[in-house]
């Protein structure tokens, strides 16, 4: 069986291929890998000697990619670009550097954005990298160490959770919505105000009608109300005064405290489900991931 040092001269040569094919130039690859174009040349003349066949097709001033070039070309791009993420995860393992952490914008925009200064006050070594996304990302293949997930960890088994808060949700308006209006104290009194909801498109989202059942009332009595299909502008509208939405603790509870969202009734729907920091069984967290992860937990506690 032929080994691959005796079918190319060198993994070298392969780069300085990959490169040449990418920019269909021999002087392209040059200047980007800091080599002189004859070097260049040279290491293509030698890959094809090796390999018995032109991967080239050398024109007045240009140079294409082979048939056989082409097909070698994209096999050698799929492996090196294996090689290069491997390698990447492992010179983060070792020396730490950025850590990307995946969650929703409204994680994002009402969670981490309000604890950005304490964290960088508490962990200032760290390069903190949010990925906000409409769906839930399989971390192993987006090369992702940590991200927020909301539900059960059970239903994940290429996973590992710890919980950062409790799913507990209640009824929201803006400060200035009450202002010559009866304050709705009871669920019941919600069904005469406008409503907003959120029409999650990708996560799975409790609903006003959930809400309204787990204080026992019938969902086909919930008024239709404005449809939205992003949190973060659910909020907003609800800011503006658009009407009463659904607000998640953990995410409102800042701008409760600053009075800019007010709190309708005492009834709250406690789904019994988590939000957590998830991050791969498979891929080992580097020393600033762990940090960054067990930062988010001691939050959570405070």
């Amino acid at each position: 069986m032929e080994t691959l040092r005796s079918l190319v001269p060198s993994i070298n040569a392969l780069v300085v291929f990959e490169a040449a094919g990418r920019l269909s130039s021999f002087t392209g690859a040059a200047r980007e890998l800091r080599m002189t174009q004859a070097a260049v040349s040279y290491a293509i003349n030698r890959l094809e000697e090796h390999l018995g066949t032109a991967l080239f097709l050398r024109e007045h001033r240009r140079v294409r990619l082979s048939e056989a070039g082409a097909r070698f070309h994209a096999d050698v791009t799929i492996g090196l670009s294996h090689i290069r993420r491997s390698a990447q995860d492992l010179r983060a393992l070792a020396t730490g550097g950025h850590v990307t952490l995946s969650c929703s914008n409204a994680f994002a925009a009402f969670w981490m954005v309000p604890r950005m200064a304490q964290l960088r006050a508490d962990l200032p070594q760290i390069d903190l990298r949010i990925q906000t996304a409409d769906r839930d990302l399989d971390l192993g293949g987006e090369g992702i160490p940590l991200a927020v997930r909301g539900g059960d960890p059970a239903g994940w088994p290429q996973y590992q959770a710890k919980p950062l808060a409790p799913e507990q949700i209640f009824p929201v308006c803006g400060a200035s919505y009450l202002a010559g209006r009866t304050r709705p104290e009871r669920p019941a009194d919600l069904l005469d105000h406008q409503l907003i909801h959120l029409e999650e498109p990708f996560r799975s989202a409790a609903t006003w009608r959930d809400w309204f059942a787990s204080a026992g009332i019938e969902g086909r009595r919930v008024p239709k109300g404005l449809q939205i299909n992003d949190y973060v502008s659910v909020i907003q509208s609800v800011i503006a005064g658009h009407g009463i939405a659904l607000g998640w603790q953990h995410l409102v509870e800042g701008l409760l405290a600053q009075g800019v969202l007010v709190r309708l009734t005492d009834h709250e729907l406690a789904t019994g489900m988590d939000f957590n920091i998830i991050w791969s069984r498979d891929v080992p967290l580097s020393k600033s991931a762990q940090d960054v992860r067990d930062w988010l937990v001691n939050q959570s506690l405070t």
